[in-house]
């Protein structure tokens, strides 16, 4: 499996950097599925899944591992206090790390994502920070490492 964000592609870069690693099903771990910017509209729900639809890869979303939006305002609050954006976050609040954790990956049932993992290929967890250390996806990899096995490599631009 790997983790990668929207922030440093271009809708073309994205696919490749997929089609590279063999991806052939995207889990997009995403509350809202849309990314605010115009270099960012083929991220939105809609175009992305037209997209991946035309490489062939699988696309589905799994907002039970989303954070809610009381959490993403927590880790707002905590970029604001250290003076970083969203786009620029280089790691996870520790509150938010163990809010999240607590109240939503404890709860997550990842037996069902781990049995539909392709035979061949590569999945993917999706989300839009750069940086896995900055994203909840993150968390739902290591959790994915520990407790199921899974190999996990974090996708950059290149």
């Amino acid at each position: 499996m790997v983790t990668i964000g929207v922030y440093g592609f271009s809708g073309e870069s994205f696919l490749q950097r997929l089609r590279h690693a063999d991806v052939g099903l995207l889990l997009d771990v995403r509350q809202r599925r849309g990314v605010r910017g115009p270099e960012y509209a083929w991220a939105n729900s809609r175009r992305l899944r037209t997209a991946l639809a035309g490489a062939r890869i699988a696309y589905e979303h799994h907002l039970e591992l989303a954070p809610t939006t009381e959490l993403r305002r927590l880790q707002y609050a905590e970029d604001d206090r250290q003076g970083v954006g969203k786009r620029s976050r280089r790691e996870l609040a520790a509150d938010y790390t163990r809010r999240y954790t607590t109240e939503i990956l404890d709860h997550a049932d990842l037996t069902p994502i781990v049995a539909a993992l392709p035979g061949s290929g590569t999945a993917a967890l999706l989300c839009v920070e750069r940086d896995p250390g900055a994203c909840h996806r993150s968390l739902i990899a290591q959790r994915l490492a520990e407790r199921h096995g899974v190999t996990i490599e974090h996708l950059l631009p290149w």
